[in-house]
């Protein structure tokens, strides 16, 4: 099993949640008809999932046109700026934007959206609140692969939570919008294509989370990156950014609800589809090499995500071996910012080997080396013995 420290949830906040809490009812009081007289309930925490915006739940129940409302709310929010937040800035109104955009545009299930709230003061930090969908997602702590429901399920209703999660994907990459409809999706740094812009915004939150403590492993990797970067990266679609099946609540196995959308922006069809397929290898790695345990070595393979959303689409994925590099790389920007939290709320001792801090250095490694992919079919076709056998 992994070291506790490699494996434990963060700290993600250090805000007073009784403070929040009486905050959150006045301004309910006042977005609310007069009379309403709003009750928010205790405010809680997800135990299981995401570790950047700050995610707070409730139950909040007023009166309006004499009867009884009531709603199960989930408020998301900036982080408190002194509390080491995992991204340089949080636009939680372009988070509201796309949502609403994705939700009119195709058939996701989207979280109803309830309130937008740009101005930092009620709260201290711009929010918006949406309703709390049924179901639960795949945890990321303990992770998935090592035990969760997931793990217990049928073979069969993993495919079928793996095929209605591609199709998703599928689903906002083909929303048909124009250049100035998603414009506030364009990331701001400087490019002649919406990767450069994307690879060199990477390379930006790379320079700020770090503090001035490189890491050589990821300096490699961006090297590699920009050695290898495409001729063509293809055609630009809206990206949810985040695309992984941690993020999507699902009941008895079909999609309730997709979250998180921080991440948003526009570029190429692959930036979703080889981080879903990544992520995947990044808690299969856990439970194997930290863990030694099976994992769940028949989900998400590549070749049969990319087969299907071929299917669905008719786009061949390109460039793939790139985009899960960068995805591998991103990934590991984030893990090495988050190691700096950690050490910031006293849950770690930064390490001397600064590779440490990204937990799939050894995956990085095998990337750059060019060795990753055959590992991964000697990989699957040991799975595939092991089945066979076991039937």
């Amino acid at each position: 099993m992994a070291d506790s420290d490699e494996v434990a949830r963060p700290q993600v906040s250090n805000r007073d949640l009784n403070e929040v809490h009486d905050r959150l009812v006045s301004w309910l009081a006042g977005r609310l008809p007069d009379g309403a007289d709003p009750h928010v309930s205790e405010l809680s925490i997800p135990a299981t999932n995401g570790m950047s915006s700050e995610t707070l739940l409730f139950d909040a129940t007023w009166t309006e046109d004499g009867a009884t409302r009531a709603e199960r709310c989930v408020v998301r929010m900036r982080p408190a700026l002194e509390a080491k937040p995992v991204f340089p800035t949080y636009d939680l109104d372009k988070q509201y934007r796309v949502m609403t955009l994705v939700g009119e545009r195709c058939g996701i299930p989207v979280p109803k959206l309830l309130w937008n709230e740009p101005d930092e003061a009620p709260l201290g930090a711009p929010f918006f609140v949406m309703g709390r969908a049924d179901g639960a997602a795949p945890p990321d702590v303990m992770p998935y692969t090592i035990d969760s429901w997931l793990l217990k399920a049928d073979p069969a209703d993993r495919r079928r939570l793996q095929e209605a999660s591609v199709a998703i994907v599928a689903e906002i990459h083909g929303i048909e919008a124009t250049p100035e409809e998603i414009a506030f999706l364009q990331l701001e740094q400087p490019g002649d294509s919406a990767l450069r812009r994307h690879l060199n915004d990477l390379k930006a939150f790379y320079e700020w989370g770090i503090e001035g403590r490189r890491v050589p492993l990821l300096d490699r990797a961006f090297t590699w990156l920009e050695d290898n970067f495409p001729e063509d990266p293809g055609a630009d679609v809206i990206s949810w950014g985040d695309a992984r099946i941690g993020n999507i609540l699902y009941v008895d196995f079909a999609p309730t609800a997709v979250l998180d959308w921080e991440m948003a922006a526009v570029g190429p069809r692959e930036l979703d589809l080889a981080w879903m397929v990544f992520i995947h290898d990044f808690f299969q790695d856990i439970a194997t090499r930290y863990g030694g345990l099976p994992g769940i070595p028949d989900l998400l393979r590549r070749e049969d995500v990319y087969a299907q959303y071929e299917r669905l689409t008719g786009h061949t994925p390109v460039n793939t071996h790139y985009f899960e590099v960068y995805s591998a790389v991103r990934h590991g920007v984030v893990m090495a910012r988050i190691a700096h939290r950690q050490e910031f709320f006293g849950e770690r001792v930064m390490p001397e080997d600064l590779d440490e801090t990204v937990l799939h250095r050894a995956l990085i490694e095998k990337m750059l080396e060019g060795t990753y992919w055959d590992s991964l079919s000697a990989a699957t076709e040991s799975a595939g013995t092991t089945e066979e056998t076991a039937q």
